[in-house]
């Protein structure tokens, strides 16, 4: 039986580990300061006290977790010669993982709907969203979300591993884990395929659904400049969506392959790097509100104490 697993990550690129860890490196240092800033700023900041950025803040915190479970194990791996990792360890990684990657999801679905209250019905937002309600639909997503991850990891390591202890991949993901069963995977996988249509593609379909009625209320506006501030507020959330659920759909939702591409590795780079870096850099620091919060805090002698 595997007690451990050998993580092979980037090893058919051995020329290019030192530069890769340079890449990766910057990219969760920008990571981890712009989210910090953003959830910083969020907290000190007493016009930013909406649902609007309460659920931005909330996804800020909930990347930076999802971040810190994967990267700092593949940048150390990254620089050394033994990436082993053991078979209590991969399952804690692929909990957590999976737990902070459907929260994501469900937490993109409730800032959709929050959009869709603010343009669609402006005159019943303030009782929509009140703090109760954010407070519920936050903690309820993360309570789900983590449900599913337990679910699904019990799924995946409830097998016999006895194949090999070689994972194809830089972390301890669904596909690559399952795929070193020696039993018969079938009921599993089909268990986990419906788990990640749920989070998936029922999450994008409640989004698209909301989307289509912000475009439907924004085209009635009669100003372009109205129409103009109500895109605005939608693009960057959009971009975010696109992103993330067209990357983790090509992975997880298709037929099982029985090896991990360099290209499947390539597109979880995406959403695992490129996605949490999206929300800062897109989602947030290009919100002219959140950039004079930050210039608030930044100049202490400017920041009114009776924002704190």
């Amino acid at each position: 039986m595997v007690t451990e697993f050998l993580l092979l990550g980037f090893s058919n690129l051995q020329e290019m580990q030192l530069l890769l860890f340079v890449i990766f490196l910057f990219l969760y240092l920008v990571i981890l300061i712009g989210n910090i800033t953003i959830v910083t700023v969020i907290i000190l900041e007493h016009s930013l006290h909406t649902p609007m950025y309460f659920f931005l803040g909330a996804l800020s915190v909930s990347e930076t977790c999802y971040t810190f479970v994967i990267l700092p194990k593949m940048l150390t791996n990254l620089l050394s010669l033994l990436r082993t990792i053991s078979f209590t360890s991969c399952a804690v990684q692929m909990s957590f993982f999976l737990g902070f990657a459907a929260t994501n999801c469900l937490l993109l679905v409730v800032m959709g709907y929050d959009r869709y209250a603010a343009i669609c019905h402006p005159l019943r937002y303030p009782i929509l969203m009140n703090w109760q309600t954010c407070r519920v639909l936050v903690t309820t997503c993360g309570v789900t979300g983590f449900f599913i991850s337990i679910l699904v990891t019990a799924l995946v390591f409830s097998l016999p591993l006895c194949n090999s202890n070689k994972i194809n991949h830089y972390f301890c993901d669904i596909s690559p884990v399952i795929h070193l069963a020696c039993g018969v995977t079938y009921v599993n996988e089909l268990f986990i395929l419906i788990c990640s249509v749920f989070v998936l593609m029922v999450p994008l379909i409640f989004i698209c659904i909301s989307y289509g009625f912000i475009v439907s209320t924004i085209l009635k506006i009669p100003s372009a400049e109205g129409k103009r501030k109500a895109f605005s507020t939608c693009i960057s959330h959009l971009t975010v969506v696109v992103v993330h659920y067209g990357c983790a759909s090509f992975v997880y939702v298709r037929p099982s392959s029985r090896v991990t591409s360099v290209k499947d590795q390539l597109i979880t780079v995406t959403y695992t790097i490129i996605t949490p870096l999206l929300n800062p850099m897109v989602y947030s620091l290009r919100n002219r509100a959140v950039q004079v919060a930050i210039q608030k805090v930044i100049s202490w002698g400017e920041f009114p104490h009776k924002t704190i």
